[in-house]
């Protein structure tokens, strides 16, 4: 039997590896394991539930005004004795966040091999996002299998000169959770959505990035003041990031406003939910990105620059940067140009057909077997 760990840290990654993970676990021929970094703590305890997915192992690490360099000072130690204990054939890893590379540093140094989950992602600019680009082009280069979510991602890593044949192209496991869970039937859990004016234009907003901290993040606040003060038929909607570099200058700007519903860290399946009766979405998460076109709502991405271009050059997605004024501009052409609009919010399966969980455990009980 093989071991299998997965080592994830944040939402996202929990998302994004929750249906590889039920499905590895189905297969007799694999013991997995699940190991919590505690990178993020309640936003990650709300997916584990919506996914019925257990722990092996919980690391604990968050403190307090924690930083890059605690997170991986903490890691470093608790993983080794994590992968002593459970003697991994191969870890997974998802993504490009700082547990998912020093996970994959600490396997290398102990000979362990790695897959990544949606490997290849890059906008070629160390800086944007931080420090994301840097994790995920240092994971490549430790990498043994690259479960590439797209054919752009694919040829990125080619270019950095990994072999063909340990790439696997798979489509994004992320859209294999958003079909689960937007095909169900439910209403919101959080007491506030109950009462959303479904009859106004609702946008939904999502900014946490770092590299938006500071007046970047103050400058995308003012336009959403803005749009909100100028369009009293629409209403915003926010869930706010923990953080308080986020936090304090969300409440502190938009607190307050009657068409601006600040929200704590919603259940996936409320964010779902709330996509999909969106009017249009601003965002710099990279999970939304992908999940919007899928959906059939607009995006405007509230960064300069994309790792995932397929959005926009398929015509789903806008960047319009942390710039006040192309933000608002973005904003009134979704508002009143219906062109422009019917345009953005055709249903493309831009980032997978949500099989990726199928052609991963396929191609990994081969690699393990070789």
């Amino acid at each position: 039997m093989k071991r299998i760990l997965f080592v994830v840290g944040t939402r996202p990654e929990i998302i994004k590896t929750a249906s590889v993970i039920q499905r590895l676990r189905k297969d007799k021929a694999f013991k997995v394991g699940v190991c919590l970094s505690g990178q993020h703590i309640s936003m990650v305890t709300q997916m584990l539930k919506d996914f019925d997915i257990k722990l092996d192992y919980d690391l604990k690490i968050m403190e307090k005004k924690q930083t890059l360099v605690t997170i991986s000072k903490n890691l470093i130690p608790r993983l080794d004795s994590v992968y002593e204990d459970f003697k991994p054939d191969v870890i997974f890893v998802q993504g490009d966040t700082t547990t998912a590379f020093i996970a994959s540093f600490v396997a290398f140094y102990k000979k362990i091999r790695v897959a990544h989950i949606e490997a290849g992602l890059r906008t070629f600019n160390k800086e944007f996002p931080f420090p994301e680009e840097m994790n995920r082009t240092l994971l490549a280069r430790i990498a043994d299998k690259h479960y590439a979510p797209t054919p752009e991602a694919r040829k990125n890593l080619v270019k950095e000169g990994v072999s063909l044949k340990n790439i696997k192209l798979t489509g994004n496991t992320g859209i294999d959770s958003l079909k689960y869970m937007s095909g169900k039937k439910y209403g919101f859990i959080n007491g506030k959505l109950k009462k959303l004016p479904l009859e106004s234009k609702v946008l939904l907003v999502t900014a946490h990035r770092r590299e938006n901290f500071g007046r970047r993040l103050e400058s995308i606040f003012k336009a959403v003041k803005e749009v909100a003060l100028k369009n009293k038929d629409v209403f915003i909607v926010y869930p706010v990031h923990p953080n308080p570099n986020v936090k304090g200058p969300a409440f502190r700007m938009l607190k307050g406003m009657k068409n601006v519903l600040l929200l704590q860290s919603l259940h996936y399946r409320d964010l779902v939910k709330l996509m999909m009766v969106s009017y249009a979405i601003l965002t710099d998460s990279g999970g939304i990105q992908e999940e919007a076109p899928s959906l059939g709502k607009p995006v405007l991405v509230l960064r300069d620059n994309t790792e995932r271009p397929e959005a926009v050059k398929s015509g789903n997605a806008k960047i319009v940067g942390a710039n006040k004024k192309d933000i608002i501009r973005g904003v009134e052409r979704l508002l009143h140009k219906k062109e422009i609009y019917k345009k953005m919010s055709v249903r493309r399966d831009v980032f997978g057909d949500g099989k990726a969980c199928e052609k991963i455990a396929k191609d990994i009980k081969i690699f393990l077997k070789g």
